[in-house]
């Protein structure tokens, strides 16, 4: 009898359609297997730049989110009181002629009474577009949430920073270190740069509070006591200034080292760079000794360079930086302590970067030619590459924090030299290079420029004549000068609390403020509702758009349900947040690769339609007929300025298609869907380091729309915009701050990185207890706890506990613990793990979910133990007696800040179910089925 035939590569789908995963952030490659127009499969696409055809949980697990019996099937109308879930289905003409009614008189009449924040939303060029040309300043997404402290600070320092706008040089790194990274950002170009450096025998630290993730991988982990970074940091360049482990060189050829400072304390400038006649900082040449502009061609800038002018010494920004760094405040011996380390534990960690930077640098033999038009024979590079993420930029310390670490960097030239961190284009380009936040709304018309941008100085602020804030969230005022990304948690509390004034309509995007994208979730749901002495609600109206029965669904007025990523155009672009890697410029879309069953359509092709229909300039021709017939037609003929679209490739051009800079071209879509829904214009290879200072990157740049000329910059260890806001808190210039926030100012927002202790608002005796939330791998935003696959892996959340503590409080697994915090009391579950700072506790972020959200069965374990930090965290920090509203941000940028929390515990009798319980919501969708099952195949 004859062995059994087994198909050991059985068919699995009769077409393969190439798009981008949606499933988190990474925007990767995927191949969409179908069979018989149905999913079948998800695999990567091996030719994908990001990817390069891994892919993780989340994104084999599409195929269930695009299948999730939790989507919204068809505009909905609110018919019960506002959070209890209850809808009518109506048509499109109905809501979008609803969403019109509410909007057109608020144009006419006040834009600002409009209130449009979208979470994580990946086409925030055309969103805040649209709201620019709607004219309200009340608009942002989920950055200020998550990471602007990042963003920010890398942009002001070196011109970009991590992730999105750089990466480690996993090819020439010698050590790779990692300050506060979870795994759900950028998840698989980091696992397959990690496996690049394991192979090559590069050694991975990770400086993490939780040791989970990448940092269990790591070769050496660093427990720190979280919102201590900044102060490690700052001791890590203590010991090196102090070695001489610095590359001088770098220093002075590519930095702000080297420029004269005004010392003089009677100044208009005192503190600010000198500058010639045409606005350029001044340095001194060591071969002439003269005062000369830092760009002129043939000098050796000095970095102990200085002057003296009318009886007045002015030095250089090094020897300011040297002075204050190498006090022995910052010394391991001074810090240690507060950072949960022993000093020889820092020394180790320094002379280990020294080492790695200075003993054995990388050289290439690639000749370039710098802005000063000196040709270098080599690419000299550092080894050490450096990663963080939200871990260290979601502190009220976080902005400084963030600038600390790029100033490590610089020190030691690790930032665009072979074996450090690359930018990738668009970046880099200097905080100088982008606009200043515009907020000035006029009835009728757009506003004068974007909403969001990168303040100079006072003058740049989004102040009133009166003084008061022009946007709803206090973006870019004296409390947050430098918002570059909105305060999005800070929309709903303060139009209920009318400061700075009350808004009309709020509108919003997979923004799930009713649950984990809030701090004070329950104080939000109830704010959401709160009505005034006439019985209205305080905000008079919301729209709300998303893809999936969430918790914010309940709260809204207006729903316009959204496609899944896989029935959808979207843009992922140049303009934006692209895909680009340190070696090439990239932007991607996604396409219909199914149609959808639902009477759904795209939020960008019904912004479009909405913004037709009120008539808003740049979506309706002459005679207010659309301009364009939905988000695929705008992604292909709109263009921001003449040659430049939201897309890059395959653009007309004089002798047929090109990249980047080119006409509309009809079939552009064609184009990407055929080369696997991405394009890539690749760097030569003479340009591919040290990109801010390299003409041949720069003019790469402006030959492909990047940029219009050549823009070479210096990075800018001392920040002049910080030095700005600190000399109008001395009383100097026109525009002054109010005298309650002057200590603050001149404290917080100094021009060298400063470490100060997070306002964390509780007392360290009553709340002795950091604790800390992070995504897990394999979910991401409130999506993955409906994925019928992804819960398997995290069905609920425990909290973990170090070892010494669960041993103090008598405890052991699966027994439940009472943590309070100056704000609320949650009771849950708890987990030992050793590998945790002893000070620390944390658990995963958003697998809890409120009952009758998302379509899952109220007994499920996401509603019954799974459970939130967020009800333990307020927007606000506690009342200081002074009669003033104080935002849980960091006073810089505005950034929530998540990671100040603090707790205590004790051991409580068990439950039934996690506390706190909200209640259980009226769900717009139906139950799912006990049982869900696809499978596709022959």
């Amino acid at each position: 009898m004859g062995e059994p035939r087994v198909d050991t590569a059985p068919r699995i789908s009769d077409e393969v359609r190439k798009t981008t995963c949606y499933m988190c952030a990474c925007r990767c490659g995927i191949n969409v297997h179908m069979k018989s127009g149905k999913v079948a499969y998800i695999e990567g696409n091996r030719d994908h730049p990001v990817n390069k055809g891994v892919l993780c949980a989340k994104g084999s697990a599409g195929i269930m989110q695009h299948n999730s019996p939790a989507r919204l099937r068809a505009p909905l109308r609110r018919t019960g009181p506002r959070g209890s879930g209850e809808f009518e289905e109506i048509t499109w003409e109905e809501a979008l002629e609803t969403a019109v009614s509410w909007l057109k008189p608020l144009r006419e009449t006040a834009p600002e009474k409009l209130a449009f924040f979208t979470g994580r939303d990946q086409s925030q060029s055309f969103t805040g577009w649209w709201a620019q040309q709607y004219g309200t300043p009340n608009f942002a997404a989920h950055g200020g949430f998550c990471s602007v402290n990042m963003a920010a600070a890398g942009i002001y320092t070196m011109g970009g920073a991590f992730w999105e706008f750089g990466s480690p040089d996993w090819e020439h790194a010698k050590l790779f270190v990692l300050f506060g990274v979870a795994e759900d950002h950028d998840s698989n170009p980091i696992k397959m740069g990690i496996g690049k450096l394991k192979a090559r025998g590069a050694k991975i630290v990770g400086v993490n509070p939780v040791r989970s993730g990448y940092n269990a991988v790591a070769d050496d982990w660093v427990g720190i006591t979280p919102g201590t970074d900044g102060l490690l940091i700052l001791s890590l360049v203590h010991c090196l200034l102090k070695a001489g482990r610095i590359d001088l060189d770098y220093l002075s050829r590519f930095t702000d080292a080297p420029v004269l400072l005004d010392g003089d304390p009677r100044s208009d400038t005192h503190g600010l760079f000198l500058r010639d006649g045409e606005g350029k900082p001044l340095v001194v040449d060591r071969l002439s000794g003269k005062t000369v502009a830092f760009d002129t061609p043939g000098i050796r800038p000095d970095l102990a360079g200085h002057i003296r002018r009318a009886g007045v010494s002015h030095g250089t920004v090094m020897s300011r930086l040297a002075e204050t760094y190498l006090s022995d405040s910052y010394a391991p011996e001074a810090v240690a302590d507060r950072c949960g380390l022993t000093p020889a534990r820092i020394r180790a960690l320094a002379a280990e970067i020294a080492r790695a930077a200075f003993d054995a640098p990388v050289v290439l033999d690639r000749p370039w030619t710098d802005f000063r038009g000196e040709r270098h024979a080599q690419m000299i590079g550092r080894p050490v590459a450096f990663h963080a993420m939200r871990g260290i930029s979601a502190h009220s310390n976080g902005f400084q924090t963030c600038r600390a670490l790029h100033l490590l960097q610089i020190l030691i030239g690790a930032v665009e030299t072979p074996g450090g961190m690359r930018f990738k284009p668009p970046y880099p380009k200097p905080a100088t290079a982008h606009p200043k936040p515009h907020a000035q709304s006029v009835p009728g018309q757009p506003l004068n420029g974007p909403h969001l941008g990168y303040p100079q100085g006072p003058a740049d602020l989004a102040l009133g004549p009166d003084g008061k804030a022009l946007r709803i969230d206090k973006a870019f005022t004296w409390e947050n000068p430098l918002s570059a990304h909105g305060l999005m948690h800070m929309v709903i509390s303060n139009a209920v609390a009318g400061d700075p004034y009350r808004i009309d309509t709020l509108f919003l995007y997979m923004a799930n403020m009713a649950w984990n994208s809030s701090m004070n979730t329950q104080g939000v749901m109830e704010m959401l509702t709160r009505t005034d002495d006439s019985g209205d609600y305080v905000i008079p109206r919301i729209i709300y758009s998303d893809a999936y029965s969430s918790e914010m669904v309940a709260y809204a007025d207006l729903i316009l349900p959204d496609t899944t990523y896989l029935e959808r155009h979207d843009c992922i672009s140049l303009l934006d947040r692209p895909i680009s890697e340190p070696g090439a410029a990239a932007d991607a879309i996604r396409w219909p690769v199914v149609e959808p069953d639902r009477d759904v359509r795209g939020f960008q092709s019904v912004l479009l339609d909405l913004g037709a229909r009120l008539g808003l300039p740049g979506m309706v021709d002459d005679a207010g007929a659309p301009l364009y017939d939905d988000y695929a037609d705008y992604m292909v003929n709109h263009e921001r300025k003449p040659g430049i679209g939201p897309l890059s490739g395959w653009r007309l051009g004089k002798n047929g298609l090109q990249h980047g800079r080119g006409d509309p071209n009809g079939g552009q879509l064609d184009s990407y869907i055929a080369n696997g829904g991405f394009n890539a214009m690749h760097i030569p290879v003479d340009a591919q380091y040290f990109k801010p200072w390299n003409m041949g990157y720069q003019d790469w740049a402006v030959e492909h729309g990047l940029m219009d000329a050549p823009t070479p910059y210096l990075f800018t260890l001392y920040a002049e915009p910080l030095r700005r806001f600190q000399r109008a808190a001395e009383g100097k210039g026109d525009v002054q701050p109010p005298d309650h926030l002057r200590d603050r100012i001149r404290d917080c927002l100094t021009p060298l990185p400063v470490w100060y202790p997070p306002f964390d608002g509780g007392d360290t005796a009553d709340f002795p207890i950091h604790a800390l939330t992070q995504r897990p791998m394999a979910m991401y935003h409130s999506w993955g706890s409906q994925n019928a696959w992804l819960r398997q892996i995290h069905g609920h959340n425990p909290l973990y506990l170090p070892t010494a503590l669960m041993q103090a409080q008598g405890l052991h697994d699966g027994d439940w613990v009472r943590v309070t915090s100056p704000h609320g009391e949650i009771t849950v579950p708890v987990l030992e793990m050793v590998a945790l700072n002893p000070n620390t506790v944390w658990t995963w972020n958003a697998i809890g979910k409120r009952k009758g959200a998302w379509a899952l069965d109220p007994d499920a374990p996401e509603a019954t133990k799974g459970f939130l930090l967020n009800h333990l965290i307020h927007e606000l920090l506690p009342p200081k007696g002074d009669g003033l509203r104080w935002s849980n941000s960091d006073p810089v940028t505005g950034q929530a800040a998540w990671f100040d929390l603090r707790v205590r515990i004790a051991k409580a009798t068990p439950p039934q179910e996690a506390r706190p319980q909200t209640g259980r919501q009226t769900s717009p969708v139906p139950p799912s089925p006990d049982t869900l099952r696809w499978q596709v195949r022959d």
